[in-house]
């Protein structure tokens, strides 16, 4: 069973147990995940299917706007719309691949540091994209980002 199958039973288990956080965020990864089947029709041709990677892509970009609304809604004072997208998030993560810790990812950043000859903040660029290029899924971005800043500076 692929995951876009695994999806679609999943949500209709949810529907049948009346579970609203998993039906709404099952159908809101459908939509997504139909959107870039049009995306990818109009680009590459009539039979266009999404590859089990292309998949978790957009389950990763529905997980990054939950956590940015989670935060958007904190910032704001709506602490009541909050539990609702960290209820979709929980959903959304248990189709990801495991993240990795912080201390995980430091190490990955230090590498590509030492292989590319990095040396200050201003090598950022290159930092991100040898870091993301091995962590791609398996870490946010924004984390990553962090990390390099520290490691960059502190070097």
């Amino acid at each position: 069973m692929n995951l876009q199958q695994q999806i679609d039973a999943d949500l209709k288990a949810a529907m049948l147990a009346r579970d609203e956080p998993r039906k709404l965020a099952l159908r809101s990864v459908k939509t997504a995940m139909q959107n870039a089947v049009v995306e990818k029709r109009s680009s590459a041709g009539l039979d266009a299917t999404l590859t089990d990677e292309e998949v978790l892509q957009v389950i990763n970009q529905q997980a990054k706007q939950r956590r940015e609304s989670i935060s958007e809604f904190s910032r704001a004072g709506r602490d009541d719309l909050v539990p609702n997208e960290e209820s979709q998030l929980a959903v959304l993560e248990e189709y990801l691949p495991q993240q990795l810790s912080r201390e995980e990812i430091a190490v990955v950043v230090q590498s590509v540091i030492d292989e590319s000859g990095a040396q200050s903040p201003k090598d950022l660029g290159i930092v991100m994209r040898g870091s993301m290029a091995q962590l791609q899924g398996k870490a946010d971005g924004k984390l990553v980002n962090e990390v390099a800043r520290e490691l960059l500076t502190a070097a």
